[in-house]
């Protein structure tokens, strides 16, 4: 199911949002640019390589100048190949927006880097000695996901599903559409566990979405839970009217 448009409310600029969308398509530019070797040090530095996480002493031992910690929010900006950033950017634009709108600028901003964190994190704990690097905004994004199907999980969700060469375009709400997708994520994620190391099934990294997805909606749960649940207002009082090289890697 491919979403296109949303009817969550988005009434202010969405600056966080286009910011983090230029971000993450300035950096994959700049990786286009790389010579294949400087790009091969550029993602074991800034990518989530899980072996090295487990054992930081590997970075003494290759030369590496990166903190293990920090490739946790580093490998989100990072993006294996077009389509994996052009799905991953009309993703959060679709539902980042609005959430930007409803939680606030500064708040959402750290939202999405700890959602992103958390994802990271989820990957890393099922695939402890995996030494491919992972990278991508998936698992932030699934964070996003996540905390707009707890804010708006009635909003409608408009869809393309593709059947043979005809598009059949559908409405759902918010929660059956996550609910579809984090079944699916969770079914491929527990597939996973069964192969050498846990390596990712498809090179997608299917437990940085699950525990991005499971961060977003706890998040947001706890910065809502002392004003009665959902919050019924945007932070302001607005208006109401309206690659390239060979390299083995795995993508969020």
């Amino acid at each position: 199911m491919i979403p296109f448009r949303t009817d969550a409310p988005s009434l202010g600029s969405p600056a966080v949002t286009m910011s983090l969308i230029v971000a993450n398509i300035a950096v994959y530019f700049y990786q286009l640019g790389l010579s294949p070797q400087n790009e091969l040090y550029f993602l074991y530095t800034y990518a989530l390589v899980p072996v090295i996480l487990s054992d930081p002493s590997i970075i003494a031992q290759t030369g590496l100048s990166t903190n293990p910690y920090l490739t946790l929010i580093t490998n989100t900006f990072m993006h294996g190949g077009a389509l994996h950033l052009i799905i991953n950017i009309w993703t959060l634009w679709l539902f980042g927006a609005p959430l930007e709108d409803r939680m606030g600028r500064l708040r959402f901003l750290l939202f999405y880097l700890v959602c992103g964190a958390l994802g990271s994190y989820g990957h890393y704990i099922f695939n402890t000695l995996s030494t491919i690097p992972a990278l991508g905004a998936s698992g932030a994004i699934a964070g996003v996901l996540g905390g707009y199907t707890y804010i708006f999980p009635k909003a409608r969700v408009h869809v393309i599903q593709p059947i043979f060469f005809f598009p059949l375009v559908f409405r759902l709400p918010a929660l059956i559409y996550t609910g579809i997708w984090f079944a699916i994520q969770l079914f491929q994620g527990t597939a996973s566990l069964g192969t050498q190391n846990g390596s990712e099934v498809g090179g997608i990294a299917w437990w940085a979405h699950i525990g991005g997805f499971a961060g977003g909606i706890a998040l947001v749960w706890l910065l809502y839970r002392n004003r009665g649940g959902r919050p019924t207002s945007g932070p302001t009082s607005r208006s109401t009217q309206t690659g390239r090289s060979q390299i083995p890697r795995s993508g969020g």
